[in-house]
């Protein structure tokens, strides 16, 4: 998930991770199992050790998801307190200045629409491209 706060770059990824799943775990464990040698089977305290691995694996994967959905919330939090105030913002032609009018979700983040001076209404901007709050 892609996540950026207020004046922070668009591209700056929070989470950027290539997940192991429980399933994928399992899998090689058993594969391991499967083909140890029957004269010496595996040691008591590294099927423990395994075990302990996947139990990690599984909170670490549920901390992740919960960090998410929290960063997905303060976004949301910060975009709408922007709601009625005026921004400066960066945009593809250059730098707005305008009261933010509303916020929409696309995907748990938040895109705002930026009435500016010349009541233009620019739209989708994101809170990494807003600069000044005044």
């Amino acid at each position: 998930m892609e996540t950026s706060g207020i004046g922070a770059g668009s591209d700056n990824n929070v989470t950027s991770r290539a997940a192991v799943s429980q399933e994928d775990f399992l899998k090689v464990l058993l594969a391991q199992l499967q083909f140890q040698d029957p004269l010496e089977p595996l040691d008591n305290n590294e099927f423990i050790a395994q075990f302990a691995q996947l139990t990690n694996l599984e909170q670490t994967q549920q901390f992740n998801e919960k960090l998410d959905t929290l960063l997905s919330l303060q976004n949301a939090g910060q975009a709408i307190n922007l709601l009625g105030r005026s921004v400066e913002a960066a945009i593809d032609s250059g730098s707005i200045v305008g009261e933010v009018t509303s916020v929409s979700f696309s995907n748990g983040s938040p895109a705002m629409t930026i009435r500016t001076e010349t009541d233009q209404f620019i739209t989708g901007v994101s809170l990494g491209q807003v600069s000044v709050i005044r």
